[in-house]
């Protein structure tokens, strides 16, 4: 499955997803990755049938100005109803006053504290939670807001701070949506039960 990868901002450094899906590149995947948005499109996207959003609203790491506009928003919202699949990961939810792309993930990122141990939890019975057990890892926990309802909450993320949905779906016309809010550092990418819910929420994804 051919994936386009779009990462790399101020505070997330386009390394760690490289790093952290260098395992999953193979047989069951191909992951071609931009870091700096003045080299995305809509004609570019519409040519994978997944892309994995993991970038927060800034051109680059080096580039900290905005490039979510509104028309850049709604390209991902026709591109997810088109069918296609969009899988969000940590600093891709981070689009809490941009309510086009809030209104597409469901949900969006309000805050964390400092680093601290977090045990992701996957919940029985969903399809996507499938070889996944429950770990620890340091980590950003990301305190979230859940819009839509009717989402279906398969992972929680807990800490001394509380528990939150680490990882829901939900579908927009014909296409799916996936977040995971794990993921600030490589270690958790690297994480072998995390490995396999990104392999999975990949699949999910696309319908495979």
């Amino acid at each position: 499955m051919k994936v386009l990868v779009l990462c790399d901002d101020y505070w997330h450094p386009g390394s760690v997803v490289r790093d952290g899906l260098a395992p999953l590149e193979g047989a069951s995947f191909s992951f071609d990755i931009v870091e700096d948005a003045a080299e995305w499109s809509a004609e570019l996207m519409a040519a994978y049938p997944v892309v994995l959003f993991a970038k927060s609203d800034n051109v680059s790491a080096k580039d900290r100005s905005s490039w979510a506009s509104e028309t850049v928003q709604q390209a991902f919202v026709d591109y997810v109803r088109a069918g296609n699949g969009l899988l969000a990961m940590h600093s891709g939810t981070v689009y809490e006053k941009l309510s086009v792309m809030r209104g597409l993930l469901g949900g969006a990122f309000l805050n964390h504290p400092k680093q601290c141990p977090v045990t992701v939890e996957p919940q029985a019975g969903y399809p996507l939670a499938a070889g996944v057990t429950a770990f620890t890892e340091t980590d950003e926990h990301y305190m979230m807001v859940l819009d839509d309802e009717d989402a279906d909450v398969f992972l929680m993320t807990t800490s001394e701070h509380g528990t939150q949905p680490g990882g829901w779906t939900r579908t927009d016309g014909g296409g799916r949506v996936c977040v995971l809010t794990p993921g600030h550092n490589v270690e958790v990418w690297l994480e072998p039960s995390f490995q396999v819910l990104i392999g999975n929420a990949l699949r999910w994804c696309s319908r495979m």
